[in-house]
């Protein structure tokens, strides 16, 4: 018998509360060592999509110019970011540190879900699954670099450039800054986990092959939307972003299909 079935309900909540500080110390050790390194996170990091010569507004440029347009081909982005709160400064640097601790720390956040979840499989099961951290990593750093250098600077430009008359200037407060590139690489890294998600879905019965298939038309809707929501009002910002994410949708219904057949087999 293993030790997870001789464990009581309490026994697992402490097993649970163990791993969570774990991934927490992690965290907070990672983001201690981000605080430090303030220059590099703020000023070649967190404002590198505000700068000009930012290596995806070229390639933009590029790609916008093919379409017959110019819409990323610019110099400078006409905002200024500001702090206007006492606390503002310090409380972006700390949160930005988080972020970052919980960015780097993430492979071993995945391992310390795998170690609990772990003892309760059978053994072909966790064979069947030595890969789950390296490959959800994997997704989540893809997500990240996806949300970092395409989501981000869509959105800053669109937004940084967009007015509703000439008597406003865009200065943005520095947290909505931030936020606004948190949430980006945040929901990018979890977005790119869809393959991942499916897979155990699959395995537990909610998600099939032909329900994935059958609301493929759904999906594609929803991720036009959210591009024309998060992007520029041109076809070829809207193709940037919406082409990984249907992608991984197809990727998910071969992942599913695969999941199914062990299924039932």
């Amino acid at each position: 018998m293993s030790k997870s079935k001789d464990m009581s309900f309490l026994d697992h909540l402490e097993e649970l509360r163990w791993h969570l500080i774990r991934s927490v110390i992690s965290i907070l050790i990672f983001g201690f060592i981000a605080f430090l390194a303030k220059e590099i996170i703020f000023d070649i990091i967190i404002f590198g999509p505000k700068k000009g010569d930012f290596i995806s507004y070229k390639l933009f440029c590029s790609i916008s110019q093919s379409f017959g347009g110019d819409a990323f081909c610019f110099n400078e982005l006409p905002f200024r970011v500001q702090s206007r709160t006492v606390s503002g400064q310090f409380s972006a640097h700390l949160w930005t540190s988080i972020l970052a601790g919980f960015i780097i720390a993430f492979p071993y956040i995945i391992w310390e879900f795998w170690k609990f979840i772990s003892p309760g499989m059978y053994k072909n099961e966790k064979d069947g699954a030595k890969g789950f951290i390296f490959i959800s990593s994997l997704l989540f750093f893809i997500g990240v670099l996806f949300g970092y250098y395409i989501v981000t600077p869509l959105s800053i430009n669109f937004l940084g450039s967009y007015t509703v008359s000439n008597e406003v200037f865009n200065d943005f407060d520095l947290a909505s800054y931030v936020g606004l590139l948190r949430s980006s690489v945040l929901a990018s890294g979890i977005i790119f986990e869809i393959p991942i998600i499916v897979h155990y879905l699959t395995k537990v019965g909610i998600v099939t092959p032909d329900f994935l298939k059958r609301n493929r038309k759904f999906a594609l809707v929803i991720v036009l939307s959210l591009s024309a929501i998060i992007t520029p009002p041109d076809i070829a910002s809207q193709i940037i972003v919406s082409i990984p994410i249907l992608i991984l949708y197809e990727i998910s219904i071969i992942i599913s299909k695969i999941g199914f057949k062990k299924l039932n087999n």
